[in-house]
């Protein structure tokens, strides 16, 4: 029986101890063949940039910061039905649903809201499920190029309604970047 009847895919096979070559046990081709490699890269455009004074290009399909957005009248769209949240693959989203009172018609659209709504910056991995996921075009991840800050503590990462929402002024005028 050889190795060939027992292998499903047939690319088996066998190792064989063959004795190296006078050139093989010299190992200066080999050498010489990594020289010539470190050569090549040597001469080669580099990749790095100096980043203060530059600035690296951003992909057309860059994913920035998390806003949750305003309807024309200025009231949140975002009705806490929890679809963003469950669509998380990294769960980043954590929501709280509290239902409307008498005379926040201005502050809410509908009759349910979110009045925690959090998102972990830590775990957030910038897929945009989220916002593919949202009924009610509430959640958008904007194409600002404005870089975070580094912060030494984690609970500066945990982005509330008061970094998410955007003003009133924005919401009327639609930006969305």
């Amino acid at each position: 029986m050889s190795i060939k009847d027992i292998s499903l895919s047939g690319r088996k096979t066998e190792v064989v101890d063959k004795k190296m070559t006078f050139k093989e046990r010299l190992y200066l081709p080999a050498i010489v063949q990594g020289l010539g490699i470190t050569i090549k890269h040597f001469f080669k455009k580099k990749d790095t940039i100096q980043y203060p004074e530059q600035q690296r290009e951003f992909s057309p399909v860059y994913r920035g910061q998390h806003v949750l957005m305003r309807d024309d009248e200025g009231r949140e769209r975002c009705t806490a039905c929890g679809l963003c949240a469950l669509a998380c693959p990294a769960e980043a989203i954590t929501m709280v649903a509290a239902e409307r009172k008498k005379g926040e018609e201005h502050l809410y659209r509908e009759e349910k809201y979110a009045a925690v709504y959090a998102i972990n910056m830590l775990r957030c991995i910038f897929c945009g499920l989220c916002e593919d996921a949202c009924p009610k075009e509430a959640i958008f991840l904007t194409k600002s190029k404005k870089l975070v800050k580094p912060k030494l503590d984690r609970k500066d990462f945990i982005y509330g309604k008061d970094k998410l929402v955007i003003s009133v002024e924005d919401g009327k005028a639609r930006k969305y970047d």
